[in-house]
């Protein structure tokens, strides 16, 4: 399968045009080989996700976090060793950052409301002029605790509760990653509690004084499922071979 034909793929399918104000450099970063014979999906292109993929034979890369972000860095340090890894593998590079939060068929949100299965989803999460969230209505009431278990089955992941809200959830709020600066926004928006990956120091008292529920389960577990989805998709329509790396960070 030829490059050019996967990457018109992905960028169609991500509707990547639309996301210019993203800091991150959305769609095709790094050229390797013109063709595509197998293909990894990881959430970082760190140096272990690559070398994991140069070790399948993959010979092309899709990541949420790529490696080249806001203003022209300089190709030093691990940016550096990552550049040199890729091109003298003919690796290619692909990265969605915006992109595959906010898809409405695999981003990492609508995902993350499937396995509470969440009705009456709206948009919700304004980051850089774009609402990469979600808003929904659990089927039934949850605690937050209830919550937590359930995610900690779905992502195996460790998922830690700030119980500031009450006992009884039935809106949810979900941003993944670092949305934590998000909790009074969902607090406004009627939300029982905010899911999310990571919180902050600021987060914390932002938290407990808008009297919400805050719910983390990590920045890296609660962006697995949207490349592997992507994947997935990329396999099912093209029939590209599709491998996900798994290199937690337990952060």
């Amino acid at each position: 399968m030829r490059l050019k034909t996967v990457v018109g793929f992905l960028d169609e399918t991500l509707e990547i045009a639309s996301f210019a104000s993203d800091s991150a450099l959305n769609g095709l970063q790094v050229e390797g080989s013109r063709t595509v014979t197998v293909a990894c999906c990881a959430v970082d292109a760190c140096e272990e996700s690559i070398r994991k993929t140069i070790r399948t034979g993959a010979n092309l890369l899709i990541a949420h976090h790529g490696i080249l972000w806001g203003t022209p860095q300089p190709v030093m340090g691990p940016l550096a060793v990552r550049l040199k890894l890729l091109l003298s593998r003919g690796v290619s590079l692909y990265a969605a950052h915006l992109p595959l939060d906010c898809h409405p068929e695999f981003g990492n949100n609508v995902c993350l409301g499937r396995i509470f299965e969440l009705r009456e989803t709206v948009p919700f999460g304004e980051y850089r002029g774009v609402s990469i969230g979600l808003r929904g209505i659990l089927p039934r009431e949850m605690t937050p605790r209830g919550v937590a278990a359930k995610l900690r089955r779905a992502l195996d992941a460790p998922v830690r509760t700030f119980e500031f809200g009450g006992p009884g959830i039935r809106t949810l709020g979900i941003v993944s990653g670092g949305g934590a600066g998000l909790v009074q926004a969902a607090s406004e928006a009627g939300c029982g509690a905010l899911l999310t990956g990571e919180t902050s120091h600021a987060a914390y008292h932002t938290a407990r004084e808008s009297r919400i529920n805050l719910i983390c389960a990590g920045h890296y577990a609660t962006e697995t499922l949207g490349v592997q989805a992507l994947g997935e998709r990329l396999h099912r329509e093209l029939g590209v071979p599709v491998r996900f790396i798994d290199v937690p960070t337990g952060l």
